[in-house]
């Protein structure tokens, strides 16, 4: 499993005290209230920031961290991808899972037939669809509870009863 969980992307600065505006990647990015620290990529190697604060503004999160106070420091961490460790991460109820572990997951139908590899998830808002790479295109699975039979993540194996007229 992924060791670093991707929870952010840093699209540009927010005013001139060093402040980051960033694209959460999590379904609730409330999640961002709990974090005393996190870790940004740089030179090929993760560095930790500790978090001096985190406030909310449209579907943004905006975060102070230590030692970047301007908005020249700001500035060179746009585009970078904050993370934490995964023993930082929120526990998910049963049956959730984090998308870094379903990515790359064989996907078999109720026959036991391999229909394709998990590629990407597509948040449509009501309910998430799984894009598995099938034979020479692409397959689109809604992510229910009634097609999604069982997901074994220690396998490498997701087991799907697809719909009649989906294939």
């Amino acid at each position: 499993m992924i060791e670093y969980l991707d929870i952010g992307k840093v699209v540009n600065t927010h005013g001139v005290k060093g402040e980051l505006k960033v694209m959460p990647l999590t379904d609730d990015p409330l999640r961002y209230n709990l974090l005393t620290h996190l870790l940004i990529e740089e030179d090929g190697k993760l560095v930790e920031y500790s978090i001096d604060s985190v406030r909310f503004h449209k579907s943004f999160v905006l975060i102070k961290l230590s030692g970047i106070e301007t908005l020249e420091d700001a500035e060179k961490l746009k585009n970078t991808i904050l993370k934490i460790h995964r023993r930082d991460a929120v526990s998910l109820p049963e049956g959730s899972y984090f998308i870094c572990d379903l990515i790359g997951i064989r996907v078999h139908d109720m026959n036991g037939s391999e229909l394709g590899t998990l590629k990407d998830i597509i948040n449509t808002g009501s309910n998430d669809v799984y894009v598995v790479q099938y034979k020479e295109g692409e397959l689109l699975i809604p992510a229910l509870k009634s097609v999604v039979k069982s997901i074994d993540l220690d396998q490498g194996k997701m087991l799907v009863d697809l719909p009649e007229g989906l294939l």
